[in-house]
């Protein structure tokens, strides 16, 4: 396992291009590889978690070349296939549930942790509408072997809402293949609804329209799936955070481009976290800033929209005046690690003082011990988030870097560009 030595910095400004979102990546790939027509994708992601999908859909028989997908109109060509889908979650569950819908014969495992996570709420529902899914290992997790079937919604298609977003999006992306209209039921509290937004924007952007009723009900019609000829992914809001908090930390002003004010993304509301704590924000139709003075103002929110960025501002905690608190954020506990334990454990290094609950971590800053080794427990966000340690004004090593490569593989390349 290498490691990475960031040196110490006061001050962080400068450019960054962000890459491609990864959560809308995925999602135009899946839809181009279902739709009529060719797709051309600009800003596509270029990361482990879209090669794998890449890969998935021309081993099923789409024909990919330069950022150009032909599509199949409708259901994969080939019939038969075991599909190695390392820890990326955003090709996993959408593929289970188009898989089970296409009446072929498919095994899906991944990475030792993505056996971890949970996939039963999403094959309970794709169950109960006929489809044939065995468990391969243990019950409600993957790997997976999905069969032939005949699949029949008579009722509401019923799903939990409360352990990932991902199973709602992943219903919603293949339930249009059918050829009658169907209705999803959510049962709980929808967790992390800005991605299931995500979700219906692209399907909207070929030609499918999901009618709503809160978020409780979705009515999805039974449609193909058009190309609109050409599409553009744009920057990851998630990857963001990370510089848009150095220059909250560092002073700025640090800017990131590719996303900004009219993004579809949710994690752009880090911007309000930024601004709470003190920090100045600026934004732009594709661009966003950051810039502050002085040590920035401790918060207590609920960050259940933005998971990923909850992961940014649990760092950023260690800069803050005060104690600290993240609520809502059980999805952590069944993501690429145990997202609040690896978290606490890892500030708790540092010396901050940390209470971890099932669903909220409460972090009281102490000046950042030196030359800490960092673990990141092959999760690219804990990686990216303990980078901001180094603008302490103390050396930080991190452990196992190239665990960026699931998302952002240029990541410390271009986060040491903005630190002086």
């Amino acid at each position: 396992m290498s490691e990475l030595a960031l040196p110490p910095a006061r001050r962080a400004a400068g450019t960054v291009r962000l890459p491609g979102s990864k959560s809308i990546s995925n999602r135009v790939l899946l839809l181009a590889a279902l739709a009529d027509g060719e797709t051309e994708i600009h800003g596509l992601l270029d990361a482990d978690d879209t090669r794998v999908m890449l890969q998935a859909l021309a081993t099923l028989g789409v024909r990919i070349d330069n950022g150009r997908v032909r599509g199949v109109g409708g259901r994969f060509p080939v019939a038969e296939a075991d599909l190695f889908l390392g820890n990326a979650g955003t090709a996993f569950r959408p593929l289970t549930a188009a898989l089970a819908l296409s009446g072929g014969r498919y095994r899906l495992s991944g990475v030792p942790r993505m056996h971890e996570r949970p996939i039963g709420d999403l094959v309970d529902a794709l169950v109960g509408i006929g489809a044939r899914i065995d468990y391969l290992a243990n019950a409600g997790f993957p790997p997976l072997a999905i069969h032939p079937a005949n699949i029949r919604p008579h009722e509401p298609v019923r799903v939990q809402g409360d352990v990932s977003s991902q199973f709602l999006t992943s219903l919603l992306l293949a339930l249009p293949l059918l050829d009658v209209p169907t209705r999803i039921v959510v049962d709980g509290e929808l967790i992390s609804k800005p991605y299931v937004e995500i979700t219906l924007n692209v399907m909207r952007r070929f030609g499918v329209e999901v009618a709503r009723t809160g978020w409780h009900t979705f009515d999805v019609p039974s449609a193909r799936y058009q190309s609109p000829g050409a599409i553009f992914v744009e920057g990851d809001a998630s990857a963001a955070s990370y510089f848009l908090a150095a220059g909250a930390i560092g002073g700025g002003p640090v800017r990131v481009e590719g996303v900004g004010r009219d993004s579809i993304q949710g994690d752009v509301r880090f911007a309000d976290v930024l601004t709470q704590m003190g920090a100045r924000v600026t934004l732009g139709d594709r661009w966003m800033e950051v810039s502050a003075d002085g040590r920035l103002a401790a918060f207590d929110l609920d960050l259940n929209h933005i998971p990923d960025a909850a992961m940014t501002a649990a760092v950023l905690a260690l800069f803050a005046d005060g104690t600290s608190r993240i609520r809502n954020i059980a999805s952590w506990r069944v993501k690429e690690t145990d997202r609040i334990a690896a978290m606490a454990t890892e500030l708790r290094k540092l010396g901050a003082e940390v209470e971890e609950r099932s669903d909220s971590i409460t972090i009281t800053p102490r000046a950042p011990l030196p030359n800490v080794l960092i673990d990141t427990y092959d999760d690219h966000r804990m990686a990216m988030s303990f980078a901001l340690v180094a603008l302490a004004g103390v050396p930080v090593r991190i452990n196992d870097p190239g665990c960026v490569a699931k998302t952002y593989p240029q990541f410390f390349d271009a986060f040491t560009s903005v630190l002086a």
